[in-house]
């Protein structure tokens, strides 16, 4: 069977990305640097391509130059069990990156995140319609999502 992994297009950060991204997760590791050789399109010696490991996700990043930049149309989504989980992987990544809306940021890469509770689908898609939709409207207010607030607003209490 085959194995499928994402493989991501830096300017020219990718080892430093990956370094980055393996500091943070748990089971995570560098595999491998290939190296731009004499001729190649890079500057010899430079990072051509970093393999890693983020939490037993193998990941490969280029470092192709500024042709083309990540975008939120491809992100990873962190399972979070708690709050805690969800501030540690929502403030490490935020350094130096920009949040944005419903649990997603954009790391200082330009790699785009999404950092989700599983209390988010027990709240938005929860059995009480009305829960569901003050949750839902409490979560499109918030970049970092809190778990206490997408709870009190699917039971209908105060903030």
């Amino acid at each position: 069977m085959p194995k499928i992994h994402p493989f991501l297009w830096f300017d020219k950060d990718a080892e430093e990305a990956m370094n980055f991204y393996v500091s943070i997760f748990p089971n995570s590791k560098v595999l491998g640097v290939q190296r731009y050789g004499p001729g190649g399109p890079g500057e010899e010696g430079a990072v051509m391509t970093a393999d890693f490991e983020i939490d037993g996700q193998r990941v490969s990043a280029l470092n192709g130059g500024p042709v083309y930049a990540l975008s939120e149309a491809f992100s990873f989504v962190i399972d979070c069990q708690d709050q805690a989980e969800v501030d540690h992987y929502w403030d490490k990544l935020l350094d130096g990156g920009t949040p944005s809306q419903c649990g997603w940021l954009k790391d200082r890469f330009g790699l785009s995140w999404q950092v989700v509770p599983k209390q988010l689908f027990e709240t938005i898609g929860g059995s009480d319609a009305e829960g569901r939709k003050r949750a839902m409207a409490a979560m499109m207010k918030m970049a970092k999502l809190d778990i206490a607030v997408l709870e009190r607003a699917y039971r209908g209490e105060a903030a």
